[in-house]
């Protein structure tokens, strides 16, 4: 596993502020910086999830946090923007992660139909939704994860932290897991 060395520790602390998985000062706590559109970031998010599984049996369930930052690549993906900004939309009204993971699993349908069908499914105040999707409620909030993203070396998504300390390569849940175990020396 290698890790980028000019820009390689997480400049925004994981906070309060975040959508978390799990406990804030866990032992291991990941951070992805993704896009709802890219294939990759999809595919890092699954491998997380495996990892998380592997690891509560090494760490404990209550040693394990994971947290979702936005990084939408609206240049090469048209919809990423949007599918951020329903994924906020449903965190105002305590889904965040459920729609999180629908947004993954229909990537390839991210049109603001699917979007409104998809908070429909999640029985989300359908008229809050797009009144919050209509007046960019949360572009700010998702503007700031950009930032954050930036200032801490991302130039696209996605990026994978452990422990505040930025891994690149091509990940598997064992290279993951060895990540952990090193970043836990």
């Amino acid at each position: 596993m290698t890790y980028d060395r000019d820009n390689r520790f997480l400049f925004v602390p994981p906070s309060i502020q975040d959508h978390i998985q799990g406990v804030l000062n866990a032992a291991v706590v990941f951070v992805i910086y993704g896009d709802y559109e890219c294939f990759q970031s999809a595919n890092v998010y699954r491998l997380i999830k495996v990892a998380q599984q592997q690891l509560k049996i090494s760490f404990g369930e209550n040693n394990l946090g994971f947290i979702f930052r936005h990084f939408p690549q609206v240049q090469i993906h048209p919809h990423a923007q949007r599918a951020a900004e329903a994924a906020e939309a449903a965190a105002a009204q305590g889904q965040f992660w459920q729609m999180h993971e629908i947004l993954f699993i229909y990537q390839e349908e991210l049109e603001n139909g699917y979007l409104v069908e998809y908070a429909n499914r999640l029985g989300l105040d359908i008229s809050q939704f797009l009144q919050d999707l209509s007046r960019g409620a949360y572009v700010n909030r998702i503007n700031a994860d950009i930032e954050g993203g930036l200032r801490s070396g991302v130039e696209t998504a996605p990026a994978l932290f452990i422990n505040g300390i930025r891994y690149l390569d091509r990940w598997t849940v064992e290279q993951i897991m060895a990540a952990v175990f090193t970043a836990n020396d």
